[in-house]
């Protein structure tokens, strides 16, 4: 009787190592209403405005027009590829002015401007010449890092005028089993040099912060959590299983 009980006190010590090692689904799930509990409840965010050209950044301009002439003289004799080298090689740089030089147009201020409104501002400049055109302007150098705990880490252009600190983890596969979702690092860049932000992916105030969209040249890194060397991911399956076979046995012997 005594054995039949230390048997089963030793299965039940392995089976709750086993166990314990696991994370609560609390710590990865994202955006909870830690604050807000009413997940019907619109998320106001003020801070949705637009990246500001600055300095250094390249633009890719294009001007169309249906008129045969017009566009003739716009076109150039390359294919459109349409890739990201492509726009690279045919974008104009911001110089320290904030001016953008293109084609005949001596130069326009794009500095502080939305990508929007510099489009309104380059058409205007263009329209002194032209009749009839549409300027399509594209921030190529909308790059962003994301590194750590996510499937895909890496630098991906977006190809997009706003993009989200969330959007931006999808693009990377989204988070592994053990990253730390309420510790995410955002590093950005200032005028002083950079500006380092712990970012919680677990709470639904995320929606109303200023960093939820990300801007040009943002890193992100998600750390994996301290238990992952003991959790799963590293888990010796096989000596565990070696363990529970040897419990079982015993318990079966002493019976």
């Amino acid at each position: 009787m005594l054995s039949n009980i230390k048997s089963a006190t030793l299965l039940m010590a392995v089976m709750t190592f086993l166990t314990t090692s696991c994370i609560s689904l609390k710590k990865t799930e994202l955006l909870q209403p830690n604050t807000i509990p009413d997940y019907s409840q619109e998320f106001v965010n003020e801070q949705r405005d637009s990246y500001k050209i600055n300095t250094g950044d390249h633009l890719y301009l294009k001007v169309y027009s249906s008129d045969v002439k017009t566009a003739k003289y716009f076109r150039t004799d390359f294919p459109e590829l349409m890739n990201n080298s492509y726009i690279y090689l045919n974008s104009y740089k911001v110089d320290e002015e904030g001016f953008v030089k293109y084609s005949f147009i001596e130069k326009v201020q794009v500095k502080d401007l939305t990508i929007e409104e510099a489009q309104i501002a380059i058409q205007t400049a263009v329209e002194e010449y032209f009749d009839d055109v549409t300027v399509q302007i594209k921030l190529v150098n909308f790059r962003i890092s994301i590194l750590g705990e996510v499937p895909s880490p890496g630098s991906y252009t977006i190809d997009r005028e706003q993009i989200t600190i969330l959007q931006a983890l999808s693009m990377a596969g989204g988070l592994k089993d053990f990253a730390q979702a309420d510790q995410v690092t955002l590093v950005r860049k200032s005028s002083n040099g950079s500006i380092v932000k712990k970012i919680d992916l677990t709470d639904s105030k995320l929606l109303e912060s200023e960093y939820l969209f990300l801007l040009p040249d943002d890193v992100i890194y998600v750390a994996p959590r301290s238990s992952k060397s003991y959790a799963f991911e590293k888990f010796p399956y096989g000596l565990a299983a070696g363990i529970i076979s040897i419990a079982l046995s015993i318990v079966a012997i002493t019976q």
